[in-house]
């Protein structure tokens, strides 16, 4: 991170010089730690700068001129989001930096350290990648311009940017680039998208694309990350490692709403690596071309990954400061990686994508040992074995070929595919040897349980509720109501009805009083007062008290953005006249509406809930009986009006108070 730890090392240059918008923290759950000790592990000498200046180009001067090329990203979180709340307002705080400080990075972050770059070393290229590059790497929709904006590599003049999970791509476009190859010649890498003029054409090498495979390494054969060919693929599959498809250009989605919807569906469609096509959008005079997804790592590529010598803490440049995001998963462990959920308002899939990538056990079991004996504060208590959800390691489709043809966007909606395997037995083992680990007093589950898959396995349930939940269960239902459940594409309540019973009743023959914290969002598309109302008074009935709630954000590239920026459906064809309008909830009060049945319970709501209720019809849900949803008086004081204490948590049955705040 600086020019005394370079002299330290008898560096006099760095062949990559990473720089992010977080600190840095050297643990594989922060993307810039991993991809540098993956290059570090390949031979290449890595720089990292965190969090710089940049209002001048100075700072990206600081350990010099990289050799091969800067690699920029936002880092772990969107800067948009990190910086926004869903009201657009700049938050308090950011988790990714020492003691919390916020404004530390700008926004756009990718755009405006790739522009630095440019200026600290004209001819050295820039590569960009991460979540916030994967989200914006096509025309999209911008929810905190409230307009459409173009490709984030029109906007940051970078030489490449790589989606997804890039592991692949960066370790050949990093060996490339050392044998003298020009950035502008690496047309061929999966998950790499660039500009080109209008009419490009690729050379022959990129149409192998679509049959390079990667070996999965055996015995002590060295794991390279570098793709070799596979079998050869013919007929229909072929014709399509072949074809093109041209998406409607950033001027036609800027102005047309059909064709943006359009856009996003054919964007989506065109996920699984197994038979997506390459993409090209123009913006302008030049095309932005989007090569296939890049080919998801194997088990002992995961292991390798994982198994690189981490420090496993803050660089000791930050001294004593606290990093709140570090603090939250330095006793937590990734066990895999992807979903093949498909929910529309989570980007997950577009970055990780639907195929999950699993870790070895004895890699994991390792991981949990190098906890134990290395990680200061431990106390003997995982805090998680999870992922982007918890309970999905080793799910797959049961036959490659039908995976590798699939063009559903989810394995579990509108039901559970009948190809896909739901055996939760290998989780289960996995959390038998995890708690056995001499040291380990605990191993709780914070990953949000999937739990229409759990339900087709009572045992790890049982697993899970007798062993692994410190007294409260997060799982995420999202609505009650079959509207907005739609399109989120997340299932019916009759699946978390069945795991409420399974939760209940597991927990009883453990002897434990646990708790499910459910956790639903207002205005998503779909969603109508309506449908908040009905939502509200399955809350009460439950006697759920929410104290922090979620309101949509519009993020770029999902599907449920594009529905709350034209009303339209992209789950459902829409040229011809086939486009279906969706319910959108946009205005600060709407908005502001909707968020306020969710804490209905909440006297500073009343006013809001009871011209709300007027309105719509329902007054018979205003007064002081247990059927009214808000009571007629207004209490003084800002209290309550009933005498008690607001409760300050999710929380059912009785009110009893948890023992922590549940965000």
């Amino acid at each position: 991170m600086s020019r005394p730890e370079m002299d330290a090392l008898g560096w006099d240059s760095c062949d990559v010089i990473l720089v992010t918008g977080d600190a840095y923290i050297d643990h594989p759950s922060f993307g810039m730690a991993l991809l540098g000790r993956l290059l570090e592990a390949q031979g290449f000498r890595v720089g990292i700068i965190a969090q710089p200046d940049w209002k001048s180009p100075e700072a990206f001067r600081a350990l010099g001129r990289p050799n091969l090329y800067f690699g920029v990203t936002a880092g772990n979180m969107d800067s948009m989001v990190n910086r926004y709340t869903a009201d657009r307002k700049i938050r308090s705080d950011d988790a990714y930096t020492p003691n919390g400080e916020p404004n530390r990075r700008p926004d756009r972050a990718v755009t405006v350290y790739a522009q630095r770059c440019r200026e600290a070393y004209k001819e050295v290229p820039v590569v960009i990648g991460g979540i916030e590059a994967s989200l914006r790497r096509i025309a999209h929709y911008d929810y905190w311009s409230d307009k459409m904006r173009r490709s984030v590599l029109a906007d940051s003049k970078a030489d490449m940017l790589l989606f997804g999970n890039a592991e692949r791509a960066i370790v050949e476009l990093t060996h490339r680039l050392a044998a003298g190859e020009s950035i502008t010649d690496l047309r061929d890498l999966r998950g790499a998208a660039f500009m080109v003029p209008s009419g490009w054409q690729p050379s022959d090498a990129w149409l192998e694309l679509d049959s390079l495979a990667v070996a999965a390494p055996t015995g002590d054969t060295p794991v390279h990350f570098m793709p070799q060919p596979g079998r050869d693929r013919a007929g229909r599959a072929e014709q399509r490692a072949h074809t093109v498809l041209r998406l409607p250009s950033f001027e036609q989605v800027e102005k047309n709403a059909v064709l943006d919807t359009h856009a996003a569906r054919v964007f989506h469609l065109e996920s699984n690596p197994g038979n997506a096509r390459a993409m090209v959008q123009a913006h302008g005079e030049r095309d932005v071309w989007l090569n296939p997804p890049p080919i998801p790592l194997n088990t002992p590529e995961m292991d390798h990954v994982y198994g690189l010598p981490y420090a496993r803490a803050p660089h000791p440049a930050y001294g004593d400061a606290k990093i709140p995001a570090w603090e939250m998963i330095r006793f937590s462990i990734n066990i895999m990686r992807g979903c093949f959920g498909g929910c529309t308002f989570c980007s997950i899939t577009e970055h990780e994508g639907r195929i999950i990538q699993n870790r070895s056990e004895e890699s994991i079991l390792h991981e949990i040992e190098e906890i134990r004996d290395k990680t200061a504060g431990f106390t003997g208590v995982v805090s998680d074995l999870g992922g982007p959800t918890a309970n999905m390691y080793r799910l797959a489709c049961k036959d490659p070929k039908i995976e590798s043809a699939c063009r559903r966007l989810s394995c579990v909606f509108p039901d559970i595919c009948e190809n896909l395997d739901t055996d939760h037995g290998p989780l289960i083992q996995l959390y038998r040897k995890a708690r056995a680990i001499p040291g380990v007093k605990k191993v709780l589950i914070g990953s949000g349980v999937r739990y229409d898959l759990a339900v087709r396995s009572p045992e790890y349930v049982r697993e899970l509720v007798s062993h692994h939940v410190g007294g409260y269960l997060k799982i995420a239902p999202e609505h009650t109501e079959e509207g907005p459940l739609e399109h989120m594409m997340k299932p019916r309540m009759t699946a978390y009805d069945r795991f409420k019973r399974l939760f209940d009743k597991f927990s009883r023959e453990a002897g434990k009083e646990q708790y499910l914290i459910p956790y639903f969002i207002a205005a998503h598309p779909g969603t109508t007062d309506a449908d908040m109302v009905n939502l509200a008074l399955w809350l009460k009935r439950n006697d759920f008290r929410l104290d922090q709630v979620q309101t949509f954000l519009p993020t770029p590239l999902a599907l449920a953005t594009t529905m709350w920026h034209t009303g339209l459906n992209p789950l459902k064809p829409v040229l011809g006249g086939k486009a279906r309008a969706v319910a959108v909830t946009r205005g600060e009060r709407a908005r502001r509406l909707q968020k306020a049945f969710l804490r209905y319970h909440d006297p500073a709501n009343w006013p809001l809930l009871r011209e709300a209720l007027k309105d719509m019809g329902r007054a018979d849900l205003i007064g002081n009986g247990k059927h009214h949803l808000v009571p007629a008086f207004q209490p003084g004081g800002g209290g309550r009006g009933d005498g008690r204490r607001p409760v300050q948590a999710n929380l059912r049955n009785g009110g009893k108070r948890p023992k922590r705040r549940i965000e």
